[in-house]
């Protein structure tokens, strides 16, 4: 049974206040069906009438201020971007009130202002997330059309609320939001990420739970207007996402079950927004959201920069305002209502061609790469193109190896990883989803005892003419490879029966039933999804194929480390790599 604090009557805490520029009214109550309330600031025109919403929910505590949340990356906003009402991964107020909308700010139940129990990403917040955008639809300041926006946590919101098509709900545009908690976040491949969600809810949630007094510390928002609750209780309101991820291996289990959706439930415009650099949480999300949403009208737009910045850059805001105006207001300067790729229209695809060397965490740097339009995802005329590995560490393209042969590697990350290598004899674009066939298995140990399972970590680099690497922009900022991919050797049965499988993109359903573990000394095909990228190989440059049992550079924050899920009985000991004959390894790309 939930136990619940007990709410304060109707707006009890709200207040208003007419700023120069808008009207802010701060803990509105939005009642919900089950008695609970979610509380949000709105930021209305100083001129009564009615303007269509924009709206997010989420974790992060609507009055903790961005200057205080993230300080480095609030000086680097715009200053048309920014100000005092400013909140980390949202959008502005001031700016999008001058353009006509009342923006909507929520605290999702259980965080900041809005009492009950927290369970972050879960059916319950998608719910009640439904029931405000139905809300702000009839309120007497609303046109009855409510768009979405936001990065992140605020992009990953907006998918699963736009399947449960709440009335007046009219377009999205998730900015780098993951749509599949699973496949994208907690378990890539079917390998426990833990050491970002350790730290996002350690620092950047739970800190801003409802009743915890240790928020006012950190300046991170609001005293406890409600009283501050014990820590004791505090943990009877809330699932713990680095407990529960760890416990819940599989999506056959009820916790996930209550994280899954159908992208093809959405019917309205999408504007998705993936960044390149992205590699390791949120690009797959926003590339599937475009594939499986369900609407007629969805663009996919490929950036790339740091993951805070983009969203605030003057021709990013102007991409954002050109198709809210459009599909909320009826202002359409660009052709969105017409559809993807009508005459006069916008094209279904903005693809980020990333050539050169410009360096990384660079406004100016990421300026060098041009965009080109395009009619779909993947590319019309893709070509798939089989590089076969050799024990000499070279990659040929259509020459699988034929003498047999084996290379060993430590599991858990306990050796170097291999590197097969393939030198471009001409400018080469690749574009889409590559995708890795490995031949594997576990060696006996020296006491006779083996392991049973074996982690596959995959990463693409590029290096120029001079074996130098080329490094793009990470979500830190920091210097990440061209893309990679994970897979869990237990978990690679594929499903090709499901209408999501794809040539050139594996299904996996990762259920418990779906565990096979492995026999020592026996060869296993294992065919490794790898995320989706694109990038321009200058003549004499390389693509080098990482192979792994553990992360390698560019992971960052994103670790696969949990020692329970990561065991030594499971999986220490030496890994295999088996060619030639009929062991296949290859390297597919995207050619375009």
């Amino acid at each position: 049974m939930t136990v619940t604090p007990t709410v304060p009557g109707s707006n009890a805490i709200r207040t208003t206040t007419r700023l120069d520029n808008l009207v802010f009214d701060k803990n509105v109550d939005i009642p919900l069906k089950d008695g609970g309330v979610c509380r949000a600031n709105v930021y209305r025109p100083l001129e009564a009438g009615r303007y269509p919403c924009i709206l997010t929910m989420g974790p992060y505590g609507k009055d903790a201020p961005y200057s205080q949340f993230h300080v480095k990356s609030f000086r680097e906003i715009p200053d048309d971007q920014k100000g005092p009402l400013s909140a980390w991964e949202t959008p502005h107020p001031d700016y999008w009130v001058s353009k006509g909308y009342v923006v909507v700010r929520i605290d999702e139940r259980g965080i900041g202002s809005s009492p009950g129990f927290l369970d972050t990403m879960s059916a319950s917040t998608s719910s009640d997330f439904a029931e405000c955008i139905e809300w702000a639809a009839e309120q007497d300041f609303s046109t009855g059309k409510v768009g979405l926006l936001g990065i992140s946590y605020y992009g990953g919101t907006q998918w699963r609320v736009a399947a449960r098509k709440p009335k007046g709900l009219t377009c999205i545009v998730p900015w780098e939001g993951m749509t599949d908690y699973y496949r994208d976040r907690v378990r890539q491949g079917g390998i426990l990420a833990n050491l970002f969600v350790h730290f996002w809810w350690n620092n950047q949630v739970v800190t801003m739970q409802h009743g915890n007094g240790e928020k006012s510390v950190r300046r991170w928002g609001p005293e406890c207007l409600e009283g501050v609750i014990p820590p004791e209780q505090l943990a009877k309101f809330r699932r713990d996402q680095t407990i529960d991820n760890k416990e819940h291996r599989f999506l056959d289990e009820p916790y996930h079950a209550s994280r899954t959706y159908n992208l093809g439930d959405i019917d309205v415009p999408v504007l998705s927004v993936a960044n390149l650099g992205g590699n390791t949480l949120h690009l797959r999300g926003n590339v599937m959201g475009y594939l499986e949403a369900g609407t007629s009208n969805k663009w996919l737009w490929f950036i790339s920069g740091r993951h805070d910045l983009p969203f605030y850059l003057p021709h990013y805001v102007e991409l954002q305002t050109s198709f809210l105006d459009a599909w909320l207001k009826g202002d359409d300067d660009r052709g969105w209502l017409q559809g993807p790729n009508a005459d006069g229209g916008v094209p279904a695809v903005n693809l980020l061609v990333r050539k050169g060397n410009p360096g990384f965490n660079s406004t100016a740097a990421e300026a060098t790469f041009t965009s080109r339009p395009e009619r779909s995802w993947p590319l019309e005329r893709t070509q798939y193109a089989k590089y076969h590995l050799h024990s000499d560490l070279s990659m040929r393209r259509d020459e699988p190896a034929r003498d047999k042969g084996q290379l060993s590697l430590a599991a858990l990350g306990k050796s170097d990883p291999l590197t097969f290598e393939v030198t471009f004899d001409r400018e080469t674009e690749l574009a889409g989803h590559p995708l890795v066939h490995l031949t594997v298995g576990v060696e006996k140990r020296p006491d006779g005892s083996a392991p049973k399972d074996l982690d596959l970590f995959v990463t693409l680099r590029h290096l120029d003419a001079d074996g130098k690497e080329i490094f793009y922009t990470g979500t830190a900022g920091d210097p990440v490879p061209l893309v990679k991919g994970w897979l869990r050797a237990s978990l690679r049965a594929i499903d090709t029966s499901s209408p999501r499988h794809r040539p050139y993109l594996p299904y996996r359903a990762y259920r418990s039933t779906d565990v096979s573990y492995l026999e020592p000394e026996t060869p296993y095909a294992c065919l490794v999804e790898v995320w989706p990228t694109c990038v321009v190989v200058d003549k004499g440059s390389s693509i080098v194929l990482e192979v792994a049992t553990g992360d390698t550079q560019g992971a960052a924050i994103f670790l696969h480390n949990e020692p329970t899920d990561r065991d030594e009985e499971t999986f220490a000991g030496t890994n295999t790599v088996w060619l030639g004959g009929e062991h296949e390894n290859w390297l597919q790309l995207p050619l375009v």
